[in-house]
């Protein structure tokens, strides 16, 4: 048996919205940082047949058998069980498929022995969940154009950011992240906007990390995060991911800015509000959340490393 770790990410420039062409490719230039505090445990074994055990419950899951398809018409796999568990809420806008697929690809690459370098286990990791290319790499991390490949931008010493994340909803979201995608990018007003713009929203937040410039940062992330929602919100039908309570977290993360803490949020699809700080500010951020009515967990995080084997 192999077990291998990986970490969810969330980005801070988005992509929302896939390439009309094979490689499962995101539409935008993304970036994001991967969650120590959140962890994906995969135990890989040979097996009589492929059997899929996720949090503790066998399941079936087409995505991961075409995606076990797909690897084995390159790699010779054989039949494997794959027990893999979450300790966070999953498929509920926690990243749970990133990290995922990034653990699924590092513990079958070494259990095989394939013989895959980091980055090639960042595309295969890709061809499951596009934003899983990220997790295999720790820190900061991008996918761009034109390979699109996962490439670290710096390592998480870099700038030892903190998340705190409200936890409003347990529940799996309804319309999933790629079904959600595809329906935006269909029927959204203002989906092209979106994909025009977000050269310039990553060109931004790449240099505020560089620079280490949190007021720059917060202010394209957040900004960004609300334009993707915005897309989301104008799609037919609309999807709509947040609770009441997201709603309110935002609004206590912008008075906890205007009481002078370096705070910003993020939200992916679903319901989970992600509060970016500096250090000095992480107390008082997650007290704040976790009194706000309808947050059902407040977990913080420090910046993680990538996937890797560990047994």
């Amino acid at each position: 048996m192999t077990t291998a770790h990986a970490h969810p990410n969330i980005a801070l420039v988005k992509y929302w919205g896939k390439q009309e062409k094979p490689g499962n490719l995101p539409a935008t230039p993304n970036l994001s940082i991967s969650l120590a505090g959140l962890t994906t445990v995969t135990h890989v074994s040979d097996a009589p047949s492929d059997t899929f055990i996720l949090n503790s419950k066998e399941t079936s899951d087409p995505k991961l058998v075409r995606w076990l398809e797909a690897l084995r018409g390159t790699f010779d796999v054989p039949p494997l069980q794959i027990d893999s568990g979450n300790d966070f809420p999953t498929s509920a806008g926690l990243a749970s498929s990133a990290s995922g697929f990034a653990a699924l690809i590092t513990a079958i690459n070494a259990h095989c022995d394939l013989g895959l370098n980091q980055e090639m286990c960042s595309e295969w990791a890709r061809v499951g969940s596009a934003s899983a290319a990220r997790s295999i790499f720790g820190g900061f991390v991008a996918l761009v154009p034109p390979q699109w490949q996962a490439i670290p931008m710096a390592k998480r010493d870099h700038w030892p950011l903190e998340v705190v994340v409200a936890v409003t909803s347990n529940e799996p979201k309804s319309v999933n992240s790629g079904e959600g995608m595809e329906r935006s990018r269909l029927t959204s007003p203002y989906y092209n906007a979106w994909v025009r713009d977000a050269t310039t929203d990553f060109a931004a937040a790449s240099e505020a990390i560089e620079r280490r410039d949190f007021l720059s940062l917060a202010a394209v992330a957040e900004l960004n995060c609300l334009k993707m929602h915005s897309i989301m919100l104008t799609s037919q039908p609309t999807l709509s991911y947040w609770t009441p309570a997201s709603i309110a977290c935002m609004d206590r993360v912008r008075s906890l800015r205007e009481e002078g803490h370096d705070v910003f949020f993020t939200v992916d699809a679903g319901p989970q509000i992600k509060a970016v700080c500096l250090p000095a500010s992480a107390d008082a951020v997650a007290s704040a959340l976790s009194e706000t009515p309808g947050v059902l967990e407040v977990i913080r995080s420090s910046l993680g490393e990538g996937a890797r084997v560990v047994l």
